[in-house]
C-alpha cells in the first residue's frame, strides 16, 4: 500500500517538529507549511491525503485557509482537521462549517493523535476500496440493492431514511452538517420543514439502536454503531 500524505500547517515551529516526528515514525510522509497561503499551495503541490491545520494563525487564518481548500476540485476527497487549542464551541462550529472532517483539541497526547489519524485515513481507505457496501458494526449497508441488514436481519427502510444512513455510513469520523445533509438527501431545489431531519434522525434511531446516531449540539450528526 502506497504510503498516505499528511499536510501539516502550523505557525508554531515546536509543533511542526513534534508531530512531523510522531508522523514519520508511523511511515507517513509528511510535509509542513507555516501559514495559510503556504499550506494552500503546497496542498495543490503534493495533494495530501490528509491536512491537520492549525486555527489561530497570522495572515490567513485557519477557517479561511479550509474554506479555500474545499473550492480546489482536486483536494475534494483529502480529510482536513483542525487541531487548535481554542476549543469554544463557536470554533468547532466555524471549523466544521468551513468543510473541517473533524476538530481536535492541541492538548491530545501524540499517541491519541496517531491514532486518531490512523482511523481517519483507514476509514478513508475502506471507503475508497469499497464505496457501495458499508459494514459498520454490526449494520451492513449496499447501495446497489438498496438493503440494509443488522446483525443478519433484513431491515425495510423507506428511501429518505435509506440514503440518510447511507449518507452518515460514508464517513463515520466527519460530523455531517444539517445543510450538507439537506443538501444531500433532499437537494437544494427541495423546500423541507426545519424538523424534517430531526423526524428523519429519530426514525433511524428506533430502527437501529437509539444510540446509533450522535446529536452534535449546534453542529450536526455523527453515525456511531457499536460492534
Amino acid at each position: 500500500m502506497n504510503k498516505k500524505k499528511i499536510l501539516l500547517v502550523d505557525d508554531e515551529q515546536d509543533i511542526l517538529e513534534i508531530l512531523s516526528y510522531n508522523l514519520e515514525k508511523e511511515g507517513y510522509w509528511v510535509y509542513t507549511a507555516q501559514n495559510g497561503n503556504e499550506g494552500i499551495e503546497k496542498a495543490k503541490e503534493i495533494l495530501p491525503d490528509l491536512i491537520l491545520l492549525d486555527v489561530m494563525m497570522p495572515g490567513k487564518d485557519g477557517i479561511e485557509t479550509c474554506e479555500e481548500l474545499r473550492q480546489i476540485k482536486e483536494l475534494q476527497k483529502t480529510l482536513i482537521v483542525f487541531l487548535s487549542a481554542r476549543s469554544e464551541e463557536f470554533s468547532q462550529l466555524a471549523g466544521y462549517n468551513a468543510g473541517a472532517n473533524d476538530y481536535i483539541i492541541k492538548i491530545i497526547k501524540p499517541k491519541v493523535l496517531i491514532s486518531k489519524v490512523n482511523a481517519l485515513l483507514h476509514l478513508t481507505t475502506q471507503v475508497a476500496e469499497n464505496n457501495k457496501v458499508f459494514t459498520i458494526g454490526n449494520l451492513l449497508i449496499d447501495k446497489d440493492n438498496f438493503k440494509v441488514t443488522q446483525n443478519g436481519q433484513n431491515m425495510l427502510l423507506p428511501k429518505k431514511e435509506f440514503d440518510l444512513l447511507y449518507l452518515l455510513a460514508s464517513n463515520t469520523e466527519k460530523v455531517f452538517t444539517r445543510d450538507e445533509i439537506l443538501d444531500k438527501v433532499w437537494g437544494n431545489d427541495v423546500v423541507v420543514g426545519e424538523r424534517t431531519i430531526d423526524v428523519h434522525i429519530r426514525r433511524l434511531r428506533e430502527k437501529i439502536g437509539m444510540d446509533s446516531i450522535q446529536t452534535m449540539k449546534g453542529i450536526g450528526y455523527k453515525l456511531q454503531i457499536s460492534s
